[in-house]
């Protein structure tokens, strides 16, 4: 496995294909070898409800630089080493990756509070649509009202 070299503690990639979660993640953490704590965490295409499949597609002029800005803010407020926001587009079918977000820090909380940050704007504001393929079609996904509130909440702080 490759050893991650990073010129910038940002590392925000648009995948169009799949994702080694256990090679990213191992090389994150050997990039920030003097953290005090690394926080990571997946998310996947939940299986159940009959979902089939789902489908990730985005405004591209948007989204790397949306997902640039977000990295960049939460690096500043949470006084990180280090940022990793991984969004995978395109069909995938449950099990699959479909974000990795890690943080590096001095400590645990920032790392912590950090990856919470990224995912609820991941969630709710970003630059991404879905749509599930069930027995009966396609159905597309809108944001929860807990989502909103999931981010809203950092507004507060």
């Amino acid at each position: 496995m490759a050893r991650l070299t990073l010129s910038t503690p940002l590392d925000v990639r648009v995948l169009a294909k799949g994702m080694s979660v256990g090679e990213a993640s191992a090389a994150f953490s050997a990039a920030y070898p003097e953290a005090g704590g690394i926080v990571s965490f997946l998310g996947k295409v939940r299986p159940g409800n009959d979902v089939r499949a789902l489908e990730l597609t985005h405004y591209e002029p948007l989204t790397k630089s949306g997902m640039d800005d977000l990295a960049r803010s939460a690096l500043e407020r949470f006084a990180l080493d280090g940022i990793l926001a991984w969004h995978r587009i395109g069909v995938m079918v449950p099990g699959d990756a479909i974000v990795l977000v890690a943080a590096a820090a001095p400590h645990r909380r920032n790392a912590f509070d950090a990856a919470d940050f990224v995912m609820d704007h991941l969630k709710s504001a970003a630059w991404f649509w879905k749509r599930e393929r069930r027995a009966e079609g396609w159905h597309w996904i809108e944001p929860r009202e807990a989502d909103y509130q999931d981010r809203q909440r950092w507004e507060r702080r």
